[in-house]
């Protein structure tokens, strides 16, 4: 039974990488860095030998190769020497009789470790390798030992044997295997999320398209006017202010389209949600009216504050607005609506987009939000996984009720940001 607890225990801490990488990662619109696994390696490794198996004194067991292997594999050979560095150290501090012999097997298994990293980029069966790599560290230690101690070998035949061999493969595959499946997903998911939120921008910029030609066609016109001789004065000065206004009509919506379309940071900091909401209307009315879609928005009277990343808060508005006049575009000849309300309520603020759309069954609500899972034929739900993400990240919940042919309303709750604080900001700076 104690043998056992070991094992399971040491299975804990050979996947204490992989829980780490999904706590910390999770929400995060980038991966893993190099600084991330040398401290997860070095946390499992510190915990892996400080609650090694032992059942010769002063000779410990544990998932020190694969750790350090692991490290080497994500982290490089830089990484795999500080986790050398960490573990010499370390051994020293514990001591023992078997101090001497882990060193040397140490010493043995790093340069082991070391090819067999080198091979496993470069070969396509990268379990084989991970099964070679179990083997090369359950017999090196095994040889080593029974040439210093033979005795200790004999008299625990069944733990060498069957014991650490399990526990050195089930812990290379484990905490490899998962960790690596894990990252793939990640780079999948950051790579389409990317190409989804190209694709919801160029559809907003054909739509655009039609917005900005009809401010630029009435300034032709006037211009036209002026050159074929218009005399009178104040005609003149009609005309120009006519084209000015049509002018900074243009730029106001060029300008909050390149708001919306720049790169994503991920810094949170006090958000006015009220104006961001208006921002993000005017530039997807454009692309509702080409889709004879009403936007409809309704606002308190004064700002609201949350605290998120306006950029991401930009991006999460774009997706669920053009969701609902996608939805919208689907009814044959109705006019869509899409209403967009705020409301604050205690230390919380509403928004609900709403819209009478084909509406969606309570199954397909349940999945929203889900890695690859969307209504359309065509869509990936990236965009869709990407606003629910940010708005859990923002400390926010999402809720959906719709039905087939009755529309959708979603109820986006967001914690308030105190304007007290913002006030004193305001005034510190």
């Amino acid at each position: 039974m104690t043998i056992l607890k070991d094992i399971i225990l040491q299975m804990f801490f050979a996947h204490m990488p992989f829980v780490m990488y999904n706590i910390f990662y999770r929400d995060q619109s980038r991966n893993y860095s190099k600084s991330f696994i040398v401290l997860s390696s070095a946390i499992c490794l510190f915990l892996s030998m400080t609650f090694g198996a032992s059942v010769v004194h002063g000779y410990f067991y544990d998932i020190r190769y694969t750790i350090i292997f692991f490290g080497m594999i994500f982290g490089g050979l830089q990484t795999g020497f500080i986790l050398l560095a960490e573990f010499l150290l370390y051994r020293l501090y514990i001591g023992g009789d078997g101090v001497f012999i882990a060193i040397v097997i140490m010493l043995m298994t790093f340069p082991g470790s070391y090819l067999l990293y080198r091979i496993y980029y470069q070969s396509e069966k990268r379990s084989l390798i991970l099964l070679l790599a179990g083997v090369f560290f359950s017999i090196t230690p095994l040889v080593a030992v029974y040439l210093e101690n033979p005795v200790s070998i004999i008299d625990n035949l069944t733990f060498h044997m069957v014991v650490i061999p399990m526990q050195n493969l089930l812990g290379c595959w484990m905490l490899i295997t998962l960790f690596r499946k894990a990252v793939i997903e990640k780079d999948l998911f950051i790579s389409y999320a990317q190409n989804e939120r190209v694709r919801a921008i160029s559809h907003v910029a054909a739509s655009l398209v039609h917005e900005v030609r009809n401010p630029l066609t009435a300034v032709k016109g006037f211009l036209t006017l002026i050159r074929d001789g218009v005399s009178d004065r104040d005609r003149i000065e009609r005309y120009i202010e006519i084209c000015m206004s049509e002018i900074a009509r243009t730029e106001y919506i060029l300008s909050e389209y390149l708001a919306i379309s720049k790169p994503i940071g991920n810094k949170q900091e006090p958000t006015n949600l009220e104006e961001l909401l208006r921002i993000t209307k005017d530039v997807m009315s454009p692309y509702a009216n080409m889709h004879n879609v009403l936007l409809e928005i309704g606002n308190p009277p004064e700002p609201v504050w949350i605290l998120a990343n306006p950029d991401k808060m930009k991006q999460v508005l774009v997706n669920f607005i053009k969701n609902a006049v996608e939805a919208c575009a689907e009814l044959p000849n109705t006019r869509g609506i899409v209403t967009l309300r705020l409301q604050v309520e205690a230390r919380k603020v509403v928004l609900t987009i709403q819209d009478n759309g084909i509406g969606m069954t309570e199954e397909q609500a349940k999945r929203l939000g889900s890695i690859y899972f969307s209504t359309k034929s065509n869509g990936t739900g990236l965009g869709m996984t990407f606003s629910y993400q940010a708005i859990l990240s923002f400390g926010g919940t999402v809720s959906v009720q719709s039905a087939p042919g009755a529309g959708t309303k979603f109820t986006i709750s967001l914690p308030i940001y105190n304007r007290g604080e913002k006030a004193k900001e305001m005034d510190k700076g």
